[in-house]
């Protein structure tokens, strides 16, 4: 099995269309966003990440999916695939996040002990209120 994409999301659809084919409809991708508070704080993106499976694989595995800041793991998920061999299927990962300060942190996926894709994503300060007329 093979990871065809791997993007934080804030929402996710499927639809049929004729054929039948299925449509993936995927809302607010984002590599980073404003924290709502200041740090420290507690973060939970969520992340989509499609699979493959070729005609003839096994269609089982698992998917791994670690958080990283700098060369520490923060966070870590693991969770059965199966997947029909010719077919797609996609997996929603959550991870609650600790911020101590704003900055990034990388999301390392894997099927088993397969090659690994690489999703970074950043927590922003919050925006700054607008100035007032007075």
């Amino acid at each position: 099995m093979d990871i065809v994409a791997a993007l934080f999301i804030d929402d996710i659809q499927l639809r049929q269309v004729p054929g039948p084919s299925t449509r993936i409809d995927l809302t607010g991708v984002q590599f980073s966003a404003a924290a709502a508070q200041e740090a420290p704080l507690v973060w939970a993106p969520h992340l989509v990440v499609i699979v493959r499976c070729a005609p003839g694989e096994s269609g089982v595995g698992a998917l791994e999916v670690t958080y990283w800041r700098d060369e520490e793991q923060i966070a870590r998920n693991v969770q059965p695939l199966q997947v029909e061999p010719g077919k797609f299927n996609y997996r929603l990962v959550r991870a609650e996040l600790e911020f101590d300060d704003y900055g990034t942190v990388e999301a390392r996926a894997r099927i088993d002990a397969g090659a690994v894709t690489v999703v970074p994503y950043t927590l922003l300060a919050p925006a700054a209120p607008e100035a007032r007329d007075a």
